[in-house]
């Protein structure tokens, strides 16, 4: 279905693109896009969790002390969160795609240089390195995704396609048990390379630029109208085809505008939410395998415990998603958050059969590594368009202060020979102060509350904007 009208005094023809994206049924074209950004992340999702998967045998290989890897982690991390800061920003001035495109085909490249480090010091570089194009992934893609998604369907799609950073680091935990006694550590690194040369490859010739960005940027209009038929081969384009999207070209630097227009609150409450979730996720994802090797599993079962939480995560991501469009992020994420904490100190129990270990993983995996790309999403649907890398990047690169200190405290308290049971009550904390402050952000802080906005207005062949205003409702 064709969305435009009429601007009564030019009679150019508008089309209306998230209107006309709203509308539409999701095509063969808006599928290839998700399927890139999924397959995307679930190569972000295998690189990110492989160094917990490896940990022990390098620990064997090398024979060092186990914490001697917290800063190994740390430095992944570390580059993560510069990546995400720095690339997001730039997302939002360039575009999604080459941001996107560049940032897999680097980090695929530092993956194959991985087996090649001969020190700690060297593995450290090297995954600080990597960890600067593995953080402008998620920001992205998810943002992307979220652009070319129908409203009645945004968060879903949007979690579903993130879905793939736990389906990688599943897929990963699986790879690694299958690699590593066969091939050693380094196989994993060499997978985890040439898979996104592949994918990066593909995105070249098959991954569209946001059209809301393009119109709002006033460049590329003719790409616009390639993209848009693929939508909708019925729309008609000419000379006097106007490009509406119903925002306000962005102003000034990226992150400052987080802060203004009444998003001061909702940002700062974001920013402590992804840091309390991810000091639980990349503990969690780093050093649960080898935790649970020392607590006296197998090496086999020590992988599947860790791959037991992100299979739990992928649960959660699916069915989070349907439940929010059908309520809210806060009905949802209080509750998942409550449990979640309750599920964490649970895994510390030293009395606890197998099976039990197992299910309160597979729990702590359904809320917390499910959580994150829910979080994520209530970044993408909250921030405009102009915004929405930035948005979603600097909530995930300052909450990657945690994804820091998670891993670092984890080495440091088992270094001083913390029990098990202690190590994971206190890790169940964070979990409680993310409910909290979902609480705290209340509804009418997500509520689009203002009576007015700008419209932006595109000509397809002259690329000149004007500012319409009219009310909403």
């Amino acid at each position: 279905m064709t969305i435009s009208s009429t601007v009564p005094d030019g009679g150019f023809r508008q089309i209306d693109i998230p209107a006309l994206i709203d509308r539409s049924k999701i095509g063969f074209s808006q599928t290839i896009m998700l399927v890139l950004c999924g397959l995307c992340l679930i190569v972000d999702g295998f690189d990110v969790q492989a160094m917990g998967y490896v940990a022990p045998a390098i620990i064997q290989d090398w024979g060092i002390a186990k914490s001697h890897l917290g800063p190994v982690f740390g430095a992944g991390l570390f580059g993560m969160l510069v990546g995400s800061l720095m690339f997001s920003m730039l997302a939002d001035r360039i575009g999604r795609r080459p941001v996107l495109i560049a940032a897999t085909l680097f980090f695929a490249v530092c993956m194959l240089v991985t087996p090649m480090a001969t020190s700690l010091g060297e593995l450290e570089i090297i995954r600080f390195i990597t960890g600067l194009g593995l953080g402008a992934i998620m920001p992205n893609a998810m943002a992307l995704a979220g652009e070319y998604s129908p409203v009645r369907k945004r968060v879903t799609l949007m979690m579903l396609v993130s879905c793939g950073f736990t389906l990688g680091a599943v897929l990963g935990g699986l790879l690694s048990a299958y690699l590593i006694p066969r091939f050693g550590w380094q196989s994993v690194f060499h997978v985890g390379g040439v898979v996104p040369l592949v994918i990066g490859a593909l995105m070249i010739f098959l991954l569209p630029e946001s059209m809301q960005f393009l119109v709002l940027r006033g460049k590329k209009l003719d790409q616009v109208g390639k993209w848009l038929r693929r939508i909708d081969p019925n729309v008609v384009i000419d000379a006097q085809t106007r490009y509406v999207v119903n925002e306000k070209a962005g102003k000034g630097a990226p992150m400052l505008q987080l802060f203004q227009e009444g998003r001061a609150k909702v940002t700062i409450l974001l920013w402590v939410i992804n840091f309390m979730n991810l000091v639980n996720l990349y503990f969690l994802s780093n050093w649960l395998p080898t935790i649970a090797k020392d607590a006296g599993l197998s090496t086999a079962n020590a992988v599947l415990a860790g791959t037991a939480l992100q299979i739990g995560g992928t649960f959660g991501t699916l069915i989070m998603g349907q439940l929010i469009d059908r309520s809210s992020f806060r009905r949802v994420l209080i509750p998942v958050f409550v449990v979640a904490g309750f599920a964490v100190a649970l895994i510390g129990r030293p009395e606890a059969s197998l099976v039990f270990l197992f299910g309160s993983i597979f729990v702590a995996g359904f809320c917390i590594v499910g959580g994150q790309p829910a979080v994520n999403a209530l970044a993408g649907t909250y921030y405009p368009t102009t915004l929405r890398s930035t948005g979603i990047g600097w909530s995930l690169g300052i909450g990657r202060i945690g994804s820091i200190v998670g891993p670092v405290l984890g080495g440091e308290l088992i270094r001083l020979n913390w029990p098990n049971s202690t190590i994971f009550i206190v890790l169940a904390v964070p979990a409680l102060v993310s409910a909290l402050m979902l609480i705290l952000m209340g509804n009418s802080a997500l509520r689009k509350s203002t009576v007015a906005s700008s419209i932006t207005t595109t000509s397809a062949n002259e690329g000149q904007s004007t500012l319409i205003v009219q009310n909403k409702l």
